[in-house]
């Protein structure tokens, strides 16, 4: 682009034909810059989040929707996904933030405990255990179970917690939706272990019943991202929001 004459420096032909181009382009770098910036005080743009199924149905639409009425600029989408697929999607950099049910074991991430969480074992009306109300550890190894898909922090949360008591599950169906998890319980076809959060509704209707048990069943939802993808005032605005909701 340049040629060297004597001390000085000056624009070779190439140069010469180029400096128009070049010069738009530094024009153009400008407003992209100024464009980019955001405006004290001002949130905008777009936020990829994916969360866990349980709270990605329960908790993030409202939390979202608070949000974004303060912030009219923004537009947050949402991924629902199991835990093992939001932290995919993290390792991937297909979402800036992600929600999942139980801690993050995978050390390329970045995570921290959001809120706690309580699982809870439902039976059927009709079921023989709706009597007592009560699930003993004969019934944990008797009784066939309805669970979510493998990979899913709420199966991984009950499996922990039922080795504690017998080396093995009759797991009769695994399904990936919770509607479906409660549509079978409901259906007499086993136990299910889900959120309150799920369940709640269910259960003060006469639904379902929660079996008293004592397994170990709080858990903490995380936080989690990857510690590469860009942090914008965006990004950290919406995670204090959730940290302090």
């Amino acid at each position: 682009m340049f040629e060297r004459v004597g001390k000085r420096l000056q624009l070779s032909e190439a140069g010469r034909r180029l400096l128009p181009r070049a010069e738009r382009l530094l024009d153009e770098l400008d407003t992209f810059v100024e464009a980019a910036r955001e405006p004290e005080g001002v949130l905008r743009g777009e936020l990829m989040l994916a969360a866990s199924a349980t709270i990605g149905t329960h908790l993030v639409p409202s939390l979202v929707g608070r949000f974004t009425e303060s912030n009219p600029g923004v537009e947050i989408q949402t991924r629902l996904r199991n835990s093992d697929e939001v932290i995919a999607d993290l390792l991937h950099l297909e979402a800036d933030l992600g929600l999942i049910e139980g801690p993050c074991n995978d050390s390329r991430l970045n995570a921290e405990v959001w809120r706690e969480d309580h699982m809870c074992v439902v039976c059927a009306p009709g079921h023989p255990l709706a009597v007592t109300g009560r699930l003993s550890d004969e019934d944990l190894r008797r009784e066939a179970w309805i669970l979510r898909e493998s990979g899913s922090g709420s199966r991984a949360i009950f499996e922990a917690a039922a080795r504690m008591r017998t080396p093995r599950l009759h797991v009769r169906m695994a399904l990936n939706q919770h509607e479906a998890i409660k549509q079978a319980v409901r259906a007499g076809l086993g136990l299910g272990c889900l959120s309150q959060l799920c369940v709640a509704e269910e259960v003060a209707r006469g639904e379902l019943v929660a079996l008293e048990n004592d397994l170990p069943l709080t858990r903490y939802f995380s936080l989690v991202w990857h510690p590469q993808r860009y942090r914008s005032p965006l990004w950290q605005a919406f995670k204090v929001f959730l940290r302090e909701a």
